[in-house]
């Protein structure tokens, strides 16, 4: 899955990543060059006290030394920009992929593991990618470089080399090798604090009105005290990486030190060369140490990369027509044909066998006990899910071979749970129409009673809204998101209980100010209190999926006792005489 992603998403920056693996070679080359010009300044200049050598040869180390300054920084700055141009295609590429989900896709992930999977995973990779165009490159060319150059300085001492690498290397891995499972869990844990977290920014009124704040917080302490505990056994196991690199460095240091000393004593190798055979087993065991971190984070970039790649291969439920329908005949109409939907594994079916037509100029209201299905059969119109038995049309076109863009702008929705935006009254108006002026909203704003509350604010169709809208109350939430539908004029209004915040008096004068604006278009509301749809053209009423009812008020006061229950339960003797 790793190799995947970068190959993918890298692409597209291959000239930058060959400039950053040249750029390193010639930077590692230099390094290695460096030690082999202070063995010369030492055994052929400071020995025989040249001290015209030494200049020369200390002048052309500042050269080399200048050019792998040079390189090594025009590397990392190559490297960096390539590593967040990764980050930021990848991030974008989930971002929209997202937007094509169902809500059954989003709800099998759920909103707080996609948030960390397209911010914490995408920097775990992110990560890797910068490490590997400043470490991964240079790793190899030194340790391969540094064997040869210390075989040329003294191959006596070689056998060192034999002893400390692999024993770094199998002790490093050692560590790592119980680090896999920490990062894989790791992840896990963060979903599991940005869940809680989520639902208790979310919900802290209900937390405050249950005084539930103490269970809350031993909530979130319990999920921050497992992602600690994982965070610190991965940290202690990290924190044995250096000195354990240490132990090596030092006591290879020694090793060469104390036989190096021996050797030139007897005249094998001079002092210089035992200096530079030095600083070449320190460059290995560097490389290895970097090739070490290297590995540190190739595990758990794998896990983000497998967390990334499982949202990517997800397919959307709702797939657009390979040849969308552009062009209709009709225009506002809304028919259901023996519509059913069920959920994956589900023993029964949320939906079932539902019929009904909306035509222009009508209003049709769905009724029903909680859980019977109204919500499910509004969302299946502007495709939100699709119905998995019998066919939603829209303008005599089933839905699912409408070109999206064509079916949402036939539809205005007005969702249960009304969302506004961060940003302005304004800017939250026109999300239905970006060309909308002023004056449009402010006529929209007034049918729907949402005038007076938005005029009094300081700054009017300007005045900051927050996310969710949660400076404003539930009835002016409700007001604005129906102006919001109001502003684009759509063919179909589907209003999902959107008056269950407002009072009797306001739902009274809204409704009664959209009929003239509504009158040629189709509507559907979907309500839980009957004096706001007793006017309907059609109610329909629903139980358990199924449709056991459908006619004007009057009529089903009559035929329908799931009606009749439902009426009489709200106490409304004068809307049923």
């Amino acid at each position: 899955m790793l190799t995947r992603l970068l190959r993918t998403h890298l692409r597209p920056y291959h000239r930058p990543l060959a400039a950053v693996v040249l750029l390193q070679f010639v930077g590692t080359i230099a390094s290695l060059y460096l030690p082999s010009l202070n063995a010369d300044i030492i055994d052929l200049g400071v020995a025989r006290g040249d001290t015209a050598f030494i200049l020369r040869a200390g002048t052309w180390m500042l050269a080399v030394s200048l050019v792998q300054i040079v390189c090594a920084i025009a590397a990392v700055y190559l490297g960096a920009r390539t590593a967040m141009a990764f980050g930021r295609d990848v991030r974008a590429t989930i971002f929209e992929h997202v937007n094509r989900f169902s809500a059954r896709e989003v709800a099998h992930f759920g909103a707080p593991s996609l948030i960390t999977r397209n911010t914490n995973d995408v920097q775990q990779v992110q990560m890797l990618v910068l490490m590997s165009c400043t470490m991964l490159v240079a790793a190899p060319i030194m340790s391969v470089g540094g064997v040869v150059m210390a075989l040329r300085e003294d191959v006596g001492l070689s056998w060192l080399m034999l002893v400390s690498v692999p024993v770094l290397t199998v002790a490093l891995w050692l560590i790592i090798r119980r680090m896999v499972p920490g990062f894989r869990l790791m992840q896990t844990r963060i979903d599991t604090v940005n869940r809680v977290l989520r639902e208790q920014i979310t919900g802290i009124r209900v937390v405050r009105a249950f005084v539930r704040e103490p269970y809350e917080t031993e909530r979130f302490a319990t999920a921050n005290a497992d992602l600690t505990a994982t965070a610190l056994r991965i940290g202690r196991l990290m924190a044995l990486v250096f000195p354990v690199v240490m132990l090596v460095l030092n006591v290879s240091s020694v090793a060469v030190l104390w036989f190096g000393a021996e050797r030139v004593e007897a005249g094998a190798i001079q002092v210089g060369s035992l200096a530079a055979f030095l600083q070449y087993l320190m460059q290995i065991l560097m490389a290895v140490m970097m090739a070490t971190f290297m590995l540190m984070s190739v595990p758990r970039a794998a896990v983000c990369a497998e967390r990334i790649v499982e949202v990517l291969d997800t397919d959307s439920s709702v797939v657009p027509a390979a040849h969308p329908v552009t062009e209709v005949t009709t225009h506002g109409e809304l028919e259901l044909r023996d519509v059913g939907f069920r959920y994956p594994g589900a023993a029964e079916p949320v939906l079932r066998n539902v019929s009904f037509r909306v035509t222009p100029g009508t209003t049709t209201a769905v009724v029903g006990s909680t859980g019977a299905g109204k919500s499910t059969l509004l969302s299946l119109v502007p495709r939100l899910v699709d119905a998995t038995a019998g066919a939603v049309l829209v303008d005599g076109v089933d839905v699912r071979d409408l070109a999206p863009d064509e079916l949402w702008r036939r539809i205005g929705l007005v969702p249960q749970r009304p969302y506004l935006f961060t940003g302005t009254v304004a800017s939250n108006l026109r999300y239905g129409n970006p060309d909308a002026t002023d004056a449009e909203l402010w006529d929209a704003l007034e049918i729907a009673q949402a005038r007076d509350f938005v005029a009094a604010m300081p700054e009017g169709l300007e005045a900051p809204i927050a996310q969710g809208g949660t400076n404003l109350s539930g009835g002016q939430r409700q007001r604005l998101a129906i102006a919001r539908a109001l502003v684009r004029r759509p063919e179909i209004y589907l209003f999902d209980d959107s008056f269950s915040a407002l009072d009797l008096g306001t739902d009274a004068r809204l409704r009664a100010a959209l009929r003239p604006v509504i009158a040629d278009a189709a509507v559907v509301i979907v309500a839980q209190r009957v004096s706001t749809i007793v006017g309907a053209d059609q109610i329909i009423v629903i139980e358990s999926g199924g449709v056991v009812g459908i006619g004007r008020h009057d009529e089903l006061l009559r035929t329908c006792p799931t009606y009749a229950e439902i009426v009489a339960s709200q106490n409304t003797t004068g809307v049923a005489a």
